[in-house]
């Protein structure tokens, strides 16, 4: 058991009544990523109120470029906790072992690539996405200081990701707890004390992503149980990354597909001038506050099917998605509305100028009151990915969110009289229903397929079922 101090951090997955468990699995790391994205809150808030909209255009303008070029690896990080499940509720420790140790090898070398790579090209991609020349030197300094704490930043994630495999979310969510609370110290010190303007911000959120990667990295290393880290075992083994890359590139590139439609929305949205983007860019942070709180059933989901897959109780897997949507529908219903009634006020907290604040209402109205579908979306692609289907997805989402998303973009928003901010808003519900729709199909077909190939070979099968 994942034990600190004679303290199990574990849950059972695979035995009992699945809602409450689900919940006491989300609610942690649904805590986690609201701490994770007040890093980004804190840098606009505190850049809005001190140092003007150019500035606050400047750092909201590069969530859209930061999600691009991060999500492949990302996306990785959730390969290998799918296998780390596996092998966890399999009770193949060894295995398991191997899988920690070759994540976290992996995770630094990713960090460092894009360290490099996002330091280097930063103002080449942000001259792409037609960021107005009033922001882009701004712009270029926050994103190349922040991609200096990529390392940081994956080890991070690779490490909470092998944690949540086995159950335990409280203490990641701890150790972002600690690291909150320096980031939002530093911003202020930064830019109020040291006037650094966006410079500050970025250094606050490198040195705080440096934080809650060396106390999740002393966390493995102390750690007894399943998940034992042990420096002198990194190395990469073959079958293992070829097993977290089957999973995790797949949803990598979903992500990077995601990313990359938003960027086409973004680009489109400058066209506007920097009043609406100004307002998107604090609309969009709220949203990603009902985003992840939503997420966080993803990948419960996605670590509940993974670890009951592993011991063979298939009958559980159903009961876990419909747990997981009917929990994204309530929830995700209940913030949408809130963040409709209560939007002035909370945008209000971002910039006090009365146009940026309407923009900002004009996104949240139609995205944010709709983000139910998206976890819903989300939620059935975490099934998938949990019974070894990752690719399946990623090509639906593919065709159905992004294709359709660019397609909008690209004619009706060229038509006069819908070349508005509010056409491309809509095309966020519109991909996510229909994409919604054709992955329950996709699962049902996939889930069959499973079932009658573990009925043929009672032992789970740690390879992909799509190999």
């Amino acid at each position: 058991m994942a034990q600190s101090h004679g303290k199990t951090y574990e849950i059972d997955m695979c035995s009992g009544a699945i809602l409450p468990k689900l919940l006491q699995f989300t609610v942690p790391l649904m805590c986690s990523s609201v701490l994770q994205l007040l890093f980004n809150a804190a840098d606009i808030i505190v850049v809005g109120r001190f140092a003007g909209d150019n500035s606050l255009a400047a750092v909201g303008s590069n969530s859209s470029i930061i999600a691009l070029l991060t999500n492949l690896f990302i996306g990785l990080s959730v390969g290998a906790n799918i296998l780390a499940a596996r092998f966890f509720g399999a009770n193949d420790r060894e295995s398991l072992s191997q899988t920690v140790h070759t994540s976290m090898l992996i995770s630094l070398l990713s960090g460092i690539f894009l360290a490099i790579a996002g330091a280097c090209g930063a103002r080449t991609i942000l001259v792409w996405m037609q960021t107005p020349s009033n922001v882009l030197d701004l712009a270029t300094l926050y994103l190349r200081i922040y991609f200096l704490g990529m390392p940081a930043t994956m080890l991070y994630n690779f490490g909470a990701a092998l944690l949540r495999a086995v159950g335990d979310t409280r203490r990641p969510l701890y150790f972002l707890l600690t690291a909150g609370i320096v980031n939002v110290i530093l911003n202020l010190f930064f830019v109020i004390v040291c006037s650094l303007d966006v410079a500050g911000v970025a250094l606050a959120t490198v040195i705080s992503q440096c934080i809650s990667a060396f106390l999740v990295v002393l966390c493995m290393m102390r750690e007894t149980g399943a998940v034992h880290l042990d420096l002198r075992k990194l190395h990469i083994w073959p079958v293992r990354l070829k097993q977290i890359l089957q999973t995790g590139l797949p949803a990598g590139f979903q992500g990077i597909l995601f990313a990359l439609s938003n960027v086409v929305i973004q680009s489109s949205i400058n066209s506007f001038g920097e009043t609406i983007m100004a307002g998107n860019a604090t609309a969009a942070n709220l949203e990603n506050f009902i985003y992840v709180s939503l997420n966080a059933f993803y990948q419960g989901n996605i670590s509940f099917t993974s670890q009951n897959l592993g011991a063979g109780k298939l009958d559980r897997i159903p009961k876990i998605l419909h747990c997981a949507q009917l929990c994204v529908l309530v929830l995700g219903t209940f913030l949408g509305l809130l963040a409709a009634l209560f939007g002035p006020q909370l945008l209000g907290i971002y910039s006090q100028s009365p146009d940026v604040i309407s923009a900002g209402m004009d996104r949240l109205l139609i995205v944010g009151v709709t983000y139910a579908i998206c976890g819903l979306m989300d939620t059935t692609v975490g099934s998938l990915r949990g019974i070894g289907y990752s690719v399946l997805p990623m090509l639906v989402t593919l065709i159905g969110a992004c294709g359709l998303r660019i397609l909008i973009v690209a004619t009706l928003f060229q038509v006069p009289g819908f070349h508005t901010v509010q056409t491309v808003y809509w095309s966020y519900p519109i991909s996510w229903t229909l994409t919604f729709l054709a992955h329950i199909c996709c699962y049902c077909w996939a889930f069959r397929r499973v079932r009658r190939h573990l009925t043929e070979s009672p032992s789970p099968s740690i390879a992909s079922p799509e190999q």
